[in-house]
């Protein structure tokens, strides 16, 4: 079974800087797809940003420029380090990890970004 832990959220105003840690455990981690979804309170869950072993990293077009998601398959952890925050970034920031069968997400980490 695939386990999710995510960190790292917190509070903080906007223009600042926050890095959420997901770490994995019951997988091999550099054979699935990484990513961050997010979720504001009345609004569907979106995709912010995903990432392959050993492949380009691809990002929603709001946070381009701002975020930057990386991976280390030796300690099975995927990063999300986000700067330039702003008060619609957020949200609950959620990990995900993706096989050939299915997506699983992790418990989730708050964002909030005041103005």
């Amino acid at each position: 079974q695939v386990q999710l832990v995510e960190s790292g959220g917190g509070f903080v105003q906007a223009g600042g800087s926050l890095r959420l840690s997901c770490a994995a455990s019951g997988t091999t981690f550099s054979s699935v797809a990484m990513g961050w979804y997010r979720q504001a309170p009345g609004k569907q869950r979106e995709f912010v940003a995903g990432i392959r072993s050993g492949g380009r990293p691809n990002y929603a077009n709001s946070v381009k420029g701002r975020f930057t998601i990386s991976r280390d398959d030796a300690k099975n952890t995927v990063y999300l380090q986000m700067n330039s925050l702003k008060p619609e970034d957020t949200a609950v920031y959620y990990c995900s990890a993706s096989d050939d069968y299915r997506t699983y997400w992790g418990q989730g980490t708050q964002v909030t970004v005041s103005s």
